[in-house]
């Protein structure tokens, strides 16, 4: 059968494409973007041009395919999929079998589609990506610390090759139908406890230093931020709750061994964190 990842270019997209390959899966990459696509996929997959937000461009990559990797939310600002029920008619008319969809932890239309649509479905929302610790790696090259608010917030941050190989695995074997499969790493994790791994996979010393509301907020508009993504950091950070802290079972029941460890993935990651 041929699968279908949609955000084959994304954080996870491009692990459960190469997940999907090395399981034998022929596999069919949708992006937005397909002449810039080829860099990081396997030569054998076929990528296709199309965008989820606009149905009129997604026939092509639905036709002869049999599962599909969905993304809930879209963008750099992950605003939630409207176009949910227009998708699953063209699913439907496919006939395509069984379906992931990358939640955002709150269901939107997609998802109440998804639900109606009488199809094998499975919600896979990942708590945290540890890979979102990169987004430190410029200030940690230069300046060897990290400066935040809310010091004390936790999350059980997932591997995203964990999460695709939960993806890949249920794309390909089935199972779990019907079910919304919270993925965590092993441990929750504050900012400073990674910080700390990250240190001791680059053999560095690197400082975590906590802000106050208005250290914060000077940083991030000395760094260019606009007003309404700093409030929204904000409030989310301040709000944490306590769900981001709980470590699942997903990995293990899903793939059949433990998933990784904050400290493994910082290890192969180190060289983000040299200068």
């Amino acid at each position: 059968m041929t699968i279908l990842v949609t955000g084959a270019t994304g954080t996870l997209g491009r692990h459960v494409v190469v997940r999907l390959r090395q399981a034998g899966q022929t596999v069919r990459a949708l992006t937005r973007t397909p002449d810039e696509a080829t860099t990081g996929l396997p030569g054998d997959v076929e990528v296709v041009g199309g965008d989820l937000t606009k149905p009129q461009t997604l026939a092509a990559a639905f036709d002869g395919v049999s599962a599909v990797h969905l993304l809930g939310a879209t963008g750099h600002d992950h605003t939630p999929l409207r176009t949910g029920p227009q998708i699953m008619a063209m699913v439907a008319e496919a006939g395509v079998r069984r379906l992931t969809v990358l939640s955002a932890g709150e269901e939107g239309e997609l998802e109440r589609a998804v639900r109606d649509s009488g199809l094998e479905w499975t919600f896979i929302w990942p708590i945290d990506f540890m890979s979102n610790a990169l987004g430190w790696s410029d200030t940690i090259r230069n300046s060897a610390e990290v400066r935040e608010p809310y010091a004390n917030r936790r999350t059980a941050s997932a591997d995203e090759t964990d999460v695709a190989d939960v993806v890949a695995t249920v794309l390909a074997k089935g199972g779990h139908a019907g079910r919304r499969l919270i993925v965590s790493g092993p441990e929750a994790l504050t900012p400073a406890d990674k910080v700390s791994a990250i240190a001791a996979a680059t053999g560095r010393r690197i400082r975590f230093t906590e802000l106050t509301d208005d250290q914060a907020r000077r940083q991030w508009r000395a760094e260019g931020w606009p007003e309404e993504g700093i409030e929204f950091i904000m409030h989310m950070w301040a709000t944490v709750p306590e769900t981001v802290a709980k470590v699942t079972s997903a990995v293990e029941e899903v793939v059949g061994r433990p998933p990784r460890t904050f400290a493994q993935w910082a290890a192969a990651h180190a060289d983000a964190f040299r200068p």
